[in-house]
């Protein structure tokens, strides 16, 4: 059987960029490389084992013996073992066996930087290499650019891969069906962005992917990366973007993955206080480890760069920023300044920014950060962490526990409402309704709502309307679009049946038509970040649970106005103050209109009064449908 030759992927300079954290494309040196040298077709494998005595490459070619292919330790101190095998091409099945100089230990791993990996619960990494042949080039050369600017309108919709839809015999659909059946969804119903949850290779489906084993491999329970490729080329061809759950704070112990690696604690931090989730059960990288900021910035441009994603959306900023994050007194250490901020993880996140947008200035970078931190989406230039864009989660939560109040005792709680708009502007918030709000008895969002079947869909339409209209970028987790009543269970497709009903399709239609509002009304996304872009009509009128506000974009023209009615009571001959304007008020939306499921109760505007009203020379009357909201021009 052929041995291993002597041959490298490696410059000097790639070595020198290594140990000093700054190679952020190790993909095309680390890993497995279908190769030809001196004629002979074979494969290159390169992987990093400081502690290591040996490396061995095993698999199905050698019998899983690891004295067969023993791989060569660099000789300058990088730590890194490599050699190229004769005639072992694309699709063999191999790991790295490797024997380590701690107190003998013994690891058998899968390949951190394997492209595509077998099927859990089989753990093989495979050698792979195709050439896909994009047809996303007027995307990534012209469009891109324009949709994913904070300036302009960027409507997520949130989907697990694995529970979107499934088959009639309850299996996968595979990434070339979603290419289909999930492109030609979004695109009618008028999303910007489609946001994946982790589709990096994970071996526990309950994990729903945030455990990852393979980081840069798409998992294989729906097809190959190829397929993949297929379906993120088909949404760029739809000019829909992709954004995609990213997830550098914490990976699993599984045997074959990263933890514990060359029998040292090579990726994760060695001090437990810092390099074990409790919360999660899981491993924390060690951010101050160069070659392992190296390894997780590669693995963010290698999606941005192979896969053409569009954003990367980072998974629990907040644990990696607090050293005391889901600990108790004395289960952490303080920082050198003696507060509880994890420096290490804060440069990295900062280099990580730079990275990224040095790289690919026209993705963007999105921050699930759920404390008060400062400066999440401020420039790292001007002190920041660098993100494009922060989840709003204190919105969430406080629009969530104002809806599932009854509507009786809502005046007494309109500040659950309002109080956003004191920090909306502090950072650029996207509004999200994700995943977490609807499992582990929470229950789906319309039944969270108070109230028999009317009311219920009736609130979820008037919180949706509300959302759209709040400054911001939105983010709605599949099955909310229709009204899902069941919790979102992972292990089975969504219930579309529902939307054969009035109510349920009523609430897609909605959907559809706030997202056209949204891209066609410059009011709403122009100055989505910017206290310029809103104003309060009147916040205080508490009795009648009634909220008006305006929304403006660069062209007073432009200025849209909103009426919120919380209650089922119908709000008639209901005065509203308005800027000077010409002509009359156009309704653009109304969801109490039948065609949505509602009563149908029509705003009946008024022609425009010289009366003076909320502070202003004029204004309308109006009706307000009950737990509606009516969006005019």
């Amino acid at each position: 059987m052929p041995q291993v030759t002597v041959f490298s992927l490696f410059s000097e300079f790639d070595i020198d960029l290594f140990k000093s954290g700054k190679h952020f494309r190790l993909y095309e040196k680390l890993g497995s490389h279908p190769v030809e040298f001196e004629g002979v077709k074979g494969t290159y494998f390169a992987v990093w084992a400081p502690s290591a005595r040996s490396v061995s490459v095993i698999g199905n070619f050698n019998e899983w013996d690891d004295e067969k292919h023993m791989l060569n330790v660099r000789w300058d101190g990088s730590g890194i073992w490599e050699g190229f095998i004769p005639d072992i091409g694309v699709g063999e099945l191999y790991k790295y066996k490797i024997y380590s100089n701690n107190h003998g230990a013994v690891t058998e791993k899968a390949d951190p930087f394997a492209r595509y990996c077998e099927h859990p619960p089989k753990t093989a990494s495979i050698v792979w290499e195709q050439d896909y042949k994009w047809k996303d080039k007027k995307w990534m050369e012209n469009v891109r650019k324009k949709k994913n600017a904070l300036d302009a309108p960027f409507s997520v919709y949130e989907v697990h891969l694995g529970s979107w839809k499934r088959d009639k015999g309850g299996n996968f659909l595979t990434y070339k069906e979603m290419a289909k059946d999930l492109v030609a969804y979004v695109k009618e119903m008028g999303f910007t962005h489609v946001e994946f949850m982790p589709i990096m290779e994970y071996p526990y489906d309950p994990s729903w992917g945030y455990q990852l084993t393979g980081y840069f491999a798409p998992t294989s329970r729906f097809g190959d990366p190829e397929g993949f490729k297929l379906l993120v080329d088909a949404l760029h061809q739809a000019e829909v973007g992709v954004i995609l759950d990213w997830v550098p704070s914490h990976f699993p112990e599984d045997a074959h993955g990263l933890g514990f690696f060359d029998g040292s604690h090579l990726y994760e931090h060695p001090d437990r206080r810092r390099g074990y989730h409790p919360d999660w059960k899981s491993l924390i990288f060690n951010y101050g480890r160069n070659e392992v900021r190296a390894f997780l910035i590669s693995n963010a441009l290698f999606w941005l760069d192979h896969y053409h994603a569009d954003a990367l959306r980072v998974d629990a900023v907040a644990s990696m920023l607090y050293l005391d994050y889901s600990r108790e007194e004395g289960e952490w250490e303080p920082n050198m300044y003696g507060n509880n901020e994890n420096l290490e993880a804060l440069s990295f996140i900062r280099e990580f920014n730079e990275a990224v947008y040095g790289s690919f200035p026209d993705v963007q970078t999105i921050a699930e950060e759920s404390t008060a931190f400062s400066g999440v989406s401020k420039p790292v230039m001007y002190g920041g962490l660098g993100f494009g864009m922060k989840w709003m989660m204190g919105w969430m939560h406080d629009t969530l526990e104002y809806f599932k109040k009854e509507s009786i005792y809502r005046k007494h709680h309109q500040n659950d409402l309002t109080f956003s708009m004191t920090y909306a502007f502090t950072e650029n918030f996207m509004l999200p309704f994700s995943h977490d709000e609807v499992v582990y008895g929470k229950q789906s969002l319309v039944y969270r709502m108070p109230g028999d079947e009317w009311q219920r869909f009736a609130n979820l339409r008037l919180m949706f309307g509300y959302m759209f209209t709040h400054p911001g970028t939105n983010l709605i987790f599949m099955g909310g679009e229709f009204g899902q009543t069941s919790e979102w269970n992972f292990q089975k497709g969504l219930d579309w049946h529902l939307t054969q009903y009035k109510v349920h399709s009523g609430i897609q239609e909605l959907i559809k038509d706030l997202n056209k509002v949204y891209r066609d009304f410059p009011a709403l996304y122009q100055k989505q970040f910017s206290p310029d872009g809103f104003q309060w009509i009147d916040y205080g009128d508490h009795e009648n649970s009634v909220l008006t506000y305006i929304r403006r974009g660069h062209d007073t023209k432009d200025d849209i106005f909103i009426a919120c009615n919380f209650t089922p009571v119908v709000r008639e001959n209901y005065r509203v103050g308005i800027p000077k304007v010409s002509g009359k008020l156009k309704v653009i939306l109304n969801s109490d209109d039948e065609k949505y499921g509602g009563s149908g109760v029509q705003p009946n505007i008024s022609a425009i009064q010289k009366k003076v009203w909320h502070g202003r020379e004029q204004s309308v009357e109006m009706t307000i449908p009950p737990l509606g909201i009516v969006i005019f021009q």
